[in-house]
């Protein structure tokens, strides 16, 4: 493994000797915190405020937090400070940093205190008896919320000062140019740091400074992963890995520092993994400092997961090792997160409109750029956009794959010229429109040709199947021309539906040229209805036509006819749970 030129020792650790010791580190409080930190006498009585349950609500909301007048919070936030300065013997700027930046922690003082007294001496009384733990004002001033910390709060410890180096270990955080944000995510992801001795994280500070990372750089290592400061060894094997490896790219540290995400971290384990999948792709050095120097996103972005995702996802679609790196080398100006959001979501839009598994990966290999650049609109919006059917979109989208890029969200899309073979069937719908009877170019002709679904011919065996029940031709015409839609269901669910009503409950096929809408409903529906309005009519209820029975909405149904009945509700609902479930 190569190794990284020592730097000059910077100015921070001079301070900390290599063989730093527990007297040195007495001997050196001066230069962290005030004289009397360690007074606290060992037979004080500690005192625990019973916490109240952690509420997300009371935690985060900021009209919870603040509705203590500024008057009042500004006197308990003064006793505060002389608590844990003068009593506790906490250093001024952070017991000062404690008491005005912990308003979660003052608002639940305050609930406990006599707020109708004098509040600076109504907290200061509490607090001589009642010391509370002081993690928790602590942590929350360092940018925790309860919700965070509570679960991490050391179990056997009240006042800071009876951790072993919890202080030592922040106070050379802090002096090293952690802010305190940035120490507070280093306790949510890593609180163990904070228990080890002093040492040992001095230790790894100066690993981590030997490699040659300056001081200013490792602040900003360590803020996005916190892990580092983890292990037996000094510094982390997969860090200085990816380190060297970037070195031998010719990516320097502070190009690497640089691509850091803000609040965001870094899993160093993933990233190495991912440079070498990158090597399995046959790409050279030269290579991926072209890829990584253009898009570092493919890398630092969720630590190369996303990248991860996108080879996985070509992999199955057939492509090579090889291929995958010529798509890196060629990738889009499209931020990557979106790109394998577009990618995945071009995917399910070409299953939706059912293109053929074998055309999706025809289409995915030829196409994977274009469709990781296009961020698409619903299926159902072009449907009605187009005017087309998933038949006619998958077919043009084959043929036109570039006019995917006129698909996109907010996008103004244009209807599809005519099809040739769609004016064909148009005509032979309209044949077969005028045999029925309908008038040519008449109002009910129009919408006819907008209900019907279908070919003529598939229409026309439909027509020929009705007729054969024993009505002419003639009733057919007339069923079809007041309910054309009854045509667009398929043969077999027409004789369903004929053969429960004439068959099963009696009715004479005539009843279809009266009310042929009939069959427009469902089979379940008309029992039901049917069957309710059997019981009505031992209850004494007058005949009433099928189309009655039938086509009046439920709820006119209910309100006009079961309802009437004492019983009628639950006899309905029997009903209905008997025939809806089978």
């Amino acid at each position: 493994m190569l190794h990284f030129r020592k730097l000059r020792t910077p100015y921070f650790l001079k301070w900390v000797p290599s063989d730093f010791a527990e007297n040195q580190l007495n001997s050196r409080k001066q230069q962290l915190w005030p004289s009397g930190y360690s007074s606290v006498s060992p037979n004080t009585r500690l005192f625990r405020t019973k916490r109240a349950p952690v509420n997300e609500d009371s935690e985060e909301s900021p009209d919870n937090v603040g509705r203590t007048p500024p008057a009042v919070e500004k006197e308990a936030q003064a006793a505060l400070l002389e608590y844990f300065h003068s009593t506790r013997n906490l250093n001024f700027l952070e017991a000062e940093n404690m008491s005005k930046n912990s308003p979660i922690f003052l608002s639940e003082l305050l609930g406990r205190v006599d707020v109708g007294a004098e509040i600076g001496h109504s907290v200061a009384r509490f607090l001589r008896y009642y010391p509370v733990n002081e993690f928790e004002p602590f942590l929350e001033s360092l940018g925790l919320n309860p919700s965070e910390y509570v679960p991490l709060l050391p179990p056997r410890f009240v006042f800071l000062s009876d951790a072993p180096f919890f202080l030592e270990n922040y106070y050379l955080l802090h002096g090293y140019g952690f802010e305190r944000r940035n120490i507070g995510k280093i306790y949510r992801e890593a609180s163990e740091v904070f228990y080890f001795d002093v040492k040992v994280l001095v230790s790894k500070l100066r690993g981590y400074e030997e490699l040659g990372i300056g001081q200013s750089s490792l602040v900003r290592f360590i803020t996005s992963s916190p892990y580092l400061l983890f292990g037996d060894v000094d510094v982390n094997a997969d860090f200085v890995e990816v380190l060297e490896r970037m070195k031998s790219f010719g990516l320097e540290i502070s190009w690497i520092e640089g691509n850091l995400l803000e609040g965001s971290s870094c899993d160093w384990s993933h990233m190495l993994g991912l440079l070498t999948l990158f090597r399995k792709m046959g790409l050279e050095k030269e290579q991926l400092a072209e890829i990584l120097l253009r898009r570092s996103d493919i890398l630092f972005e969720d630590s190369g997961n996303r990248t991860v995702l996108l080879v996985g996802f070509l992999l199955k679609f057939g492509y090579t090792m090889e291929q995958i790196g010529s798509v890196l080398l060629q990738f889009p100006d499209v931020n990557f997160g979106q790109f394998v959001s577009n990618l995945r979501r071009c995917f399910l839009f070409l299953n939706e409109i059912e293109m053929g598994a074998i055309e999706i990966g025809d289409f995915v290999r030829s196409h994977a750029m274009l469709m990781g650049t296009c961020a698409l609109m619903r299926a159902n919006s072009l449907y009605t956009y187009l005017c087309v059917g998933k038949k006619r979109l998958c077919k043009y989208i084959l043929q036109n794959p570039q006019e995917l890029k006129n698909f996109v969200l907010g996008a103004k899309v244009e209807r599809l010229p005519r099809l040739e073979e769609g004016i064909a069937v148009k005509a032979m719908k309209t044949k077969f429109l005028l045999n029925v009877g309908f008038v040519e170019e008449s109002n009910e002709m129009k919408k006819a040709q907008m209900v019907f679904r279908g070919k003529a011919a598939e229409l026309q065996e439909r027509f020929d199947f009705i007729m054969s029940y024993g009505l002419d031709r003639r009733e057919v015409c007339d069923m079809v021309k007041v309910s054309p839609q009854i045509l667009n269901q398929k043969k077999n669910v027409i004789r369903t539906k004929i053969d429960f009503l004439v068959r099963e409950l009696g009715y004479p096929v005539s009843v279809l040229w009266v009310f042929p809408s009939v069959l427009n409903y469902t089979v379940e529906r008309v029992k039901l209805r049917l069957s309710m309005y059997d019981w009505l009519k031992g209850q004494g209820t007058s005949h009433l036509a099928l189309s009655t029975i039938v086509a009046t909405s439920e709820r006119e149904f209910i309100k006009k006819f079961v309802s009437r009945h004492p019983s009628g509700p639950q006899v309905w609902q029997e009903l209905k749970d008997k025939i809806y479930s089978r």
